[in-house]
């Protein structure tokens, strides 16, 4: 009984992790289209930065910042 949970708590947290992994890397390739999106409106005479919330979309998020980041709190618990 005790093996199965300790497998199952094992897929549980691979799981998670790869969940975290995919999130990461969405929320990277977003910003990046953003971006994208932010300068064709740009080119087209549309003012996209005014709006507070692009400028905050538009913030880079480091994938393997947030996972070192992590990985330090994890090591010091």
């Amino acid at each position: 009984m005790l093996i199965s949970q300790n497998r199952m708590a094992a897929a549980a947290d691979k799981r998670a992790d790869l969940d975290l992994h995919i999130s990461l890397l969405t929320e990277h390739e977003l910003t990046k289209l953003v971006e994208l999106v932010t300068a064709m409106a740009e080119r087209a005479g549309v003012r996209a930065n005014a709006d507070p919330e692009v400028k905050e979309i538009k913030k880079d998020v480091a994938p393997e910042a947030v996972l070192d980041e992590i990985e330090t709190k994890q090591a010091s618990e």
